[in-house]
């Protein structure tokens, strides 16, 4: 029996090799908060994790940039002081339009163009890029919102993972199957119960897509031709969203609807989901003094720190000021206008222990701007969720969940997957390494041209093939007609 467990551990050795691993977050916000998680749970596997981490962009209020002092490493990159301030003002007022509903396309253009001339920094950064490429990594794990990730990796010469913070169809496209008569386009606001006219929207919102993305990928491509040796991808993002060993999505179908998915990609929605721990004792006699009535948690997200518009300030005030609920507020407290006097049952704070919050027995409700990690917390949870969506994917998220069943049954579909989200992650990462690449899992029809994946050389061959005959008959006949006619004059 000894000798037959050290014959299996001996097989089992390969697989438990140490792989070294980067994680890429360029963004802050809710995407480090997902990233750290995910280099921290790659750590706890036994594999040596280090983080490219970008300084000066948003990021939670409490959370250190040097990582967790007992996992994984950091290396951080700053943009410098002056550009921070430039960049952190005009993402302020930003903050003010998206309160004001004035959310469009081209200042998601501008947000690109903004984390195109980061990127461009970045990547000129001789000392840095010096630095990775000697630590010969096995493979990276790339924030895929950010073009820049997919560029980086490239320059390095990794195999790469492409984690995606949100829901399946988001604005870049990531080489899903994704009927149109069924499965809502990103923006389209649509359910997957689409009548004539819902799926003549999805229509033209498909159409757009391709175009929007080809105006993203204009802002990058001067970086990747100035940092690429070889020059740009012929193919664009497309074609390095296609380079991807694994797309990973923080999502699963207790909020999605369902649809058809390839076997490179995995579901891992929920990362930050635990189990809630006891809140700290000024926070809990707080709540224990509104007794039965409860308490209420508002976070319009990580990157929006506080309402500046004046009007929607004052009707939320005023809304919260009749109920008999406490309401924990996350607001930036020097930015509370000082004309505007607090309710005494409201409670403002830098920052919220939000999964603590929801997990705690008296949490009513969650007033949230519809990021997909606060929906995902609020569905582990079980506490129904009011929407106030502000941009980005925030509607799409919002729709989703109004669509779909109760908090309670939403929350047993969450629950019931038999592997944690961040070790399913891991297990994946683990197996594309294990197997040396994700090449298995990528079906042919993504180094397809577009004209061959979507038949059309076939219909143009049928085509030819059923009109020819057609269109000769007709010219034959045309051309006896013609003669018969000529016949009758003379």
């Amino acid at each position: 029996m000894g000798i037959v467990f050290w014959m299996f551990s001996l097989l089992a050795l390969p697989v438990l090799q140490s792989a070294k691993i980067l994680t890429v977050c360029l963004i802050g916000g809710s995407h480090y908060l997902l990233l750290d998680e995910i280099s921290h749970s790659l750590h706890q596997h036994g594999h040596e994790v280090r983080m490219l981490l970008q300084l000066g962009n948003p990021v939670i209020t409490g959370l250190s940039y040097a990582g967790r002092a007992d996992s994984y490493r950091t290396s951080a990159w700053s943009l410098g002081e002056k550009y921070i301030a430039e960049y952190n003002g005009w993402f302020l007022e930003q903050q003010t339009q998206f309160l004001l509903g004035r959310e469009n396309f081209n200042d998601f253009l501008k947000f690109m163009g903004h984390l195109s001339h980061q990127c461009d920094r970045l990547l000129g950064d001789a000392e840095m890029m010096t630095f990775l490429q000697r630590e010969r990594y096995d493979i990276a794990i790339l924030d895929a919102f950010n073009p820049c990730s997919f560029i980086l990796a490239r320059k390095l010469g990794l195999r790469y993972v492409a984690f995606y913070p949100g829901a399946l169809n988001g604005p870049l496209s990531a080489a899903l199957p994704s009927p149109v008569s069924s499965i809502p386009v990103f923006s389209s606001r649509l359910t997957d119960r689409m009548n004539l006219l819902a799926r003549a929207k999805n229509l033209f919102y498909s159409l757009l897509a391709p175009i929007g993305q080809e105006r993203v990928w204009s802002t990058f491509r001067g970086v990747a031709e100035r940092h690429l040796e070889s020059g740009p991808p012929p193919g664009g993002l497309e074609e390095l969203h296609q380079g991807a060993e694994l797309w990973a999505f923080n999502t699963d179908f207790s909020l999605e609807f369902p649809q058809p998915l390839p076997p490179y990609t995995v579901l891992v929605g929920g990362v930050l989901n635990k189990q809630a721990t006891p809140l700290d004792q000024d926070l809990q006699l707080w709540i224990s003094s509104f007794g039965e009535a409860g308490f209420v948690v508002v976070t319009l997200g990580s990157m929006v720190s506080s309402v500046s518009v004046d009007s929607l300030l004052v009707e939320l005030v005023a809304g919260f000021s009749r109920i008999p609920q406490g309401v924990l507020w996350r607001y930036d407290q020097e930015r509370w206008p000082s004309h505007l006097e607090k309710p005494p049952n409201v409670r403002l704070v830098d920052w919220l222990p939000l999964n603590d919050l929801l997990g705690h027995r008296r949490a009513l409700v969650f007033i949230t701007h519809g990021g997909q990690n606060s929906l995902l917390q609020a569905v582990y949870h079980a506490v129904p969720v009011l929407g106030i969506p502000l941009f980005g994917d925030q509607f799409d998220n919002v729709v989703r969940a109004e669509f779909k069943s109760s908090a309670l049954s939403l929350s047993r579909i969450h629950r019931s997957h038999p592997v944690a989200p961040a070790l399913r992650l891991t297990q994946w990462v683990e197996h594309v390494l294990h197997s040396g690449g994700g090449a298995h899992l990528r079906p042919a029809s993504l180094t397809q041209p577009w004209y061959q994946r979507y038949l059309l050389d076939l219909v143009l061959l049928l085509s030819l093939g059923l009109l020819g005959p057609v269109v000769l008959c007709w010219a034959c006949c045309k051309n006896k007609t013609c003669r018969d006619k000529h016949k009758k004059i003379r």
